[in-house]
């Protein structure tokens, strides 16, 4: 395989081929396929499709998160990027740029979430010195618990004492990164509404806080293999270094290989990791009857 051979497999894959997203059924389908997808580009650039550039069907003059709010089409992708959380056929979390969504596909969260949520979901989260979580995080984790899915104004409004919506923003982000709360709705007049994860999706929490480390980490390093198609160990252990230690990565490609589940190519003389290809199995030759 050439260098340019891959980048077309990719683009075929990501939807950057002059097919665009318009449809709820296209974008769930999309989502499915790839995994999991940023909702823009990032620079540097990242090595992941990008939710904006199936929207748009092509990846020149795309927009970043700092440009959204100026881009119509910006403004139409997070609609339908909205109705797939709706309906729980994608999750978010806050993995690169605070306000670049990293969504996941249904399928693909719960081995997501046994890397980086809490094994006891449902204890609510304490301060102190030790602790990822501030005194106003636990707070609103309280509220949101008693009163159910709140914006982040009516948050603001039930906490009081005259906080600043970047202090709330802070305390949101500390309970979405280790994904105690997730985004379930947009409301134009009222921004962002947020509930617990184990309420909104027991499902899914409960699957991923039943499997291992290595088994969630081998699942979600073959799924990005098969989303693009092939790629450096070096970028591999870079993507997913953002959200678990490079050692881990390390060992479980090892695994990978052991197995024969992955396999090395040369793509343009750079030797990387790909999803071993099955095996075509000859079909027996049938005699014609005389």
């Amino acid at each position: 395989m050439t260098d340019l051979e891959l980048q077309q497999v990719r683009r075929e894959k990501w939807r950057l081929n002059g097919k665009p997203l318009r449809t709820l059924e296209q974008a769930r389908a999309f989502v499915e396929e790839v995994g999991f997808c940023l909702m823009y580009p990032q620079r540097p650039p990242l090595l992941a499709p990008t939710f904006m550039g199936a929207f748009v069907g092509a990846d020149d003059h795309l927009p970043v998160w700092q440009q959204a709010f100026a881009d119509q089409r910006a403004a139409d992708a997070t609609e339908l990027m909205v109705r797939l959380l709706r309906e729980r056929a994608a999750f978010e979390a806050n993995l690169f740029e605070e306000n670049n969504g990293f969504l996941l596909a249904a399928s693909v969260f719960p081995y997501f979430y046994a890397l980086v949520g809490e094994r006891n979901p449902k204890l609510a989260p304490k301060a102190g010195t030790r602790s990822p979580y501030s005194q106003l995080a636990c707070d609103a984790f309280a509220i949101i618990q008693r009163e159910g899915a709140l914006s982040k104004q009516k948050l603001l409004e039930k906490l009081g004492g005259g906080l600043s919506i970047a202090a709330v923003d802070k305390a949101l982000a500390e309970l979405w990164s280790k994904l105690r709360i997730t985004r379930v709705d947009y409301k134009p007049n009222e921004g962002s509404v947020w509930d617990l994860l184990y309420r909104w999706a027991p499902e899914a929490v409960k699957e991923g806080v039943g499997l291992s480390l290595p088994e969630a980490l081998s699942a979600l390093i073959s799924k990005y293999l098969d989303c693009v198609i092939a790629v450096e160990q070096l970028e591999l252990e870079t993507f997913f270094g953002n959200f678990i230690a490079r050692s881990k990565v390390k060992d479980a490609v090892h695994a990978l290989l052991a197995a024969r589940e992955l396999s090395f190519v040369h793509v343009g003389g750079k030797t990387m990791l790909q999803i071993t290809p099955a095996k075509a199995v000859a079909s027996p030759q049938r005699t014609a009857a005389h």
